[in-house]
């Protein structure tokens, strides 16, 4: 039986780079996979997946009102895919996270799914919540805060690069707008002015 798995994690643990070997190890071995990434996630350009250690790929664009399961079921029954792979799974919609669930379940074919489980303020992203309630699997990938201890908060930092309080829960950016901490050292952040 397919499975949906989620793997999440703070900013910079290597969410990308696990999917991207995933991916390759699958093609490496003659089967096909999709790799999804969301529309609204440019920094490496649209329709593609990068990691911060250099390696990428390109991926099929997927916008928030996108049916998952249409466009996976499409391709499946033009050549068959082994594996379906999603980047920055935590701007999933509730809905496509229930696409990915009738991927596994009607088609046979094990979704992956990578992402940040909470966003600046330590809240769910919609899509995070939605996989963790539904996954078959749940694989937390770890990183470490500037202190040693893990990381599980993601900060989003200024120009100036001290903590930012306000803001959307979705800013675009890297490693100059956001760093992983532990949630000791995320707390100081915020408090120091």
């Amino acid at each position: 039986m397919a499975k949906v798995y989620f793997y999440y994690a703070a900013m910079n643990a290597g969410k990308s780079t696990v999917l991207l070997q995933s991916s390759y190890n699958y093609q490496e071995r003659g089967m096909r996979t999709l790799v999804f990434a969301p529309a609204i996630d440019d920094r490496a350009g649209v329709g593609r997946v990068k990691s911060r250690i250099g390696i990428e790929a390109a991926a099929e664009v997927l916008a928030g009102d996108d049916n998952l399961f249409q466009r996976v079921e499409r391709e499946h029954a033009q050549t068959k895919v082994a594996c379906v792979l999603v980047d920055e799974a935590q701007f999933l919609s509730p809905a496509q996270v229930a696409q990915a669930t009738d991927i596994a379940d009607e088609l046979g074919i094990p979704v992956l799914c990578y992402g940040l489980r909470t966003d600046v303020r330590g809240e769910l992203f919609p899509g995070s919540a939605a996989l963790l309630g539904v996954a078959d699997d749940l694989i937390e990938l770890k990183t470490i805060c500037h202190c040693g201890r893990k990381a599980t908060m993601n900060l989003r930092v200024g120009t100036d690069g001290k903590g930012l309080r306000e803001g959307a829960q979705i800013e675009i950016g890297g490693n100059d707008r956001y760093v992983a901490m532990c949630r000791r050292h995320y707390k100081e952040a915020l408090a120091s002015d």
